[in-house]
């Protein structure tokens, strides 16, 4: 685990799962599993990593006993049409919208 997955785990009561090829953090509410942040290598992107990310997930939130995976995206921020494509793509559909914070859901 790195210093960055220890002192998230520590200080804001998330997860971090990491491979060589990337992470995910999560945390949880009180019936989902809530991916904060996916990131995956350059080299490995359009590779399916993320959806193996996020089949991760999905075991997690099922056996914590979540019927669900949210996910979020700022529109204004750097990726973030990247990020939507590849929540859309991995079967999300839009929960929620305010000003500038989108939120997606899935069932698992």
């Amino acid at each position: 685990m790195s210093l960055y997955s220890e002192y998230l785990a520590e200080r804001g009561n998330k997860t971090v799962y990491e491979t060589d090829k990337g992470f995910i953090v999560y945390s949880f509410t009180e019936d989902a599993l809530y991916i904060e942040d996916c990131y995956v290598r350059p080299d490995f992107r359009r590779t399916k990593v993320a959806s193996e990310f996020g089949d991760y997930a999905a075991g997690i939130a099922k056996f914590k006993g979540k019927s669900k995976l949210l996910g979020s995206i700022v529109p204004t921020s750097n990726g973030a049409s990247e990020s939507m494509q590849m929540l859309l793509a991995y079967g999300f559909k839009l929960d929620s919208s305010s000003n500038n914070f989108i939120v997606l859901k899935k069932d698992v």
